[in-house]
């Protein structure tokens, strides 16, 4: 199972993510894909099997993945503080991969009916599900 993960500004969503879905799914191969250097960076401390960054890197990285993970901005053109391109929110949206994507009440996009939750619990429930469709 190819699973990408994408996340932008530091990269604290997508370390968590990866570090649990790592845990959850260990013959999963997991790609970080970063907005910035930062996020990367992160996200292959945290144990990607390999990474990129960029708006190409999310495109392609779309078309390859059986699940995308991330905070829910990686769905909204402009989100994270500007960081996700139209072309990456198109990506995301249209690739055939299953989406896991994190209720994040940042930039101006509120999510109701979620209560908040620790990231830590958020980033387990997400990789929980993505290892329900990887056995």
């Amino acid at each position: 199972m190819n699973i990408l993960i994408i996340d932008g500004q530091g990269g604290g969503i997508g370390r968590q993510l990866v570090a649990a879905v790592k845990a959850a799914c260990p013959r999963a191969t997991v790609t970080a894909v970063g907005t910035n250097v930062s996020a990367t960076t992160a996200m292959l401390k945290a144990g990607a099997d390999q990474a990129a960054t960029g708006e190409n890197a999310v495109a392609v990285g779309a078309r390859r993945a059986d699940v995308i993970a991330g905070p829910i901005g990686i769905v909204i053109a402009d989100a994270l503080l500007g960081e996700i391109t139209p072309v990456m929110a198109a990506a995301v949206g249209q690739s055939a991969a299953k989406r896991v994507l994190i209720p994040v009440n940042h930039c101006d996009n509120i999510i109701v009916g979620m209560p908040d939750q620790p990231l830590s619990q958020l980033a387990q429930e997400a990789a929980r599900r993505i290892a329900e469709w990887a056995d």
